[in-house]
């Protein structure tokens, strides 16, 4: 996947273990200020100023008024047009799309054993594979929805209560006596967060041109500013954000060289994703059909990530490939049609969403999957 890539200098590998031990400024300053204050009603005012503008409270507390000053004031480099052109791909990547973040991003991030302690300390076996799953899956549709990173639109708010999660548990996690600083860094780091972004955002897209989505040169890259505001809004420092594919792409190859560790914690988390689809909810058929989806999602994972990939996160190396090479056809005619057929691209994205959706809809089935719920540490979580 990074052909040609040359391994960071010395200079960069000291800024990379720097960052490691970075967290984010703002987000941290203010859940110190939660903490002291009072989490309950903090967290009250937070939720109203995120849904109704820090404007809609008579006399905000100084640390909450300089967060919302600073996420309600869009970066410079932000461009509209460009944005809501990078979620229009997302959308039309389709189910192909999600399978990817699932298959490649999600399960393949295990093998970052750092950021599994960050998951397994706050309780991510006991949430389960599949409501993981369903809440980042979420906070991913939020954030490609059409108008969702607008101010108050779904994305955005999904975001920055993931951001706030993250900072919440990062206070937590650090101050536990069997947190190891020196070993593993702070938990979700800046390395960590920007990791999670890549895995979440140019993953999905390579690894969707792979299984047969036509794409452009001008279409990743407006793909890449979308990610690169999602970033932002998420707490990432700009020098860690992509400003296009290839950048996306030398990034993720520096960050993979720092944070790819696999050990026992990768198999504890990777086996029950493996077998997340055997639990699924299918109106019917839920047997013969969680064992088809069991090895199709296995199948995608054995493409990118390899026999040794596989072996790290104690999944059946022998698997085959078999579902991408078959797909591929189908996929590639659906996307070159929307290009050649007027009106194409947007009845594409359309359904597209519309199969993202309905793969959400059946891995929560009647519990709604919600962001920002409180021991939410998880979504979004684990460069995934």
């Amino acid at each position: 996947m990074t052909p040609g890539m040359q391994q960071p200098d010395d200079t960069r590998w000291r800024h990379i273990g720097e960052a490691l031990m970075h967290g984010d400024g703002p987000a941290d300053r203010l859940v110190t200020w939660m903490a002291s204050s009072g989490m309950r009603a903090a967290r009250a005012q937070f939720e109203q100023a995120l849904e109704r503008g820090i404007e809609s409270l008579s006399d905000p507390p100084e640390p909450l008024r300089a967060f919302f000053a600073e996420i309600d004031t869009p970066p410079p480099w932000l461009d509209w047009e460009l944005q809501a052109a990078g979620a229009e791909v997302y959308r039309r990547g389709g189910i192909e799309l999600v399978y990817v973040a699932r298959d490649v991003s999600f399960v393949g991030g295990y093998q970052a054993s750092a950021f599994n302690k960050t998951l397994l300390l706050t309780g991510a076996l006991t949430k389960g594979a599949t409501r993981r799953l369903g809440e980042t899956l979420r906070w991913a549709l939020d954030s490609t929805a059409e108008g969702g990173m607008r101010r108050f639109g779904a994305g955005f708010k999904s975001t920055v209560r993931v951001r706030l999660i993250h900072a919440l548990v990062r206070r937590h996690v650090s101050q536990l006596p069997s947190w190891q600083m020196r070993d593993w860094g702070l938990p979700i780091n800046q390395i960590d967060m920007a990791a999670t972004l890549l895995g979440a955002a140019s993953v999905p897209l390579l690894g969707a041109r792979m299984l047969g989505m036509l794409q452009t040169r001008a279409e990743r890259d407006a793909a890449t500013h979308s990610a690169r505001y999602l970033g932002w809004l998420m707490g990432v420092e700009e020098r860690w954000l992509p400003t296009d594919e290839a950048s996306a792409m030398r990034l993720l190859y520096e960050f993979l060289l720092s944070i790819s560790n696999p050990d026992e914690t990768s198999v504890q988390l990777a086996q029950p994703m493996a077998d997340e689809p055997l639990s699924r909810p299918y109106p019917r058929w839920a047997a013969l059909r969680g064992r088809f989806d069991r090895a199709r999602h296995l199948s995608i994972s054995r493409l990118f990530l390899g026999r040794r990939g596989m072996r790290n996160l104690g999944l059946p190396e022998s698997t085959l490939p078999w579902y991408p090479i078959l797909n591929w056809p189908r996929c590639a005619a659906r996307h070159l049609l929307s290009r050649v057929v007027p009106g194409g691209k947007g009845r594409a994205a359309r359904a597209g969403r519309q199969a993202q959706e309905d793969f959400l809809q059946l891995l929560s089935g009647s519990v709604e999957a919600v962001v920002g719920g409180a021991t939410m540490a998880g979504s979004g979580l684990g460069p995934t």
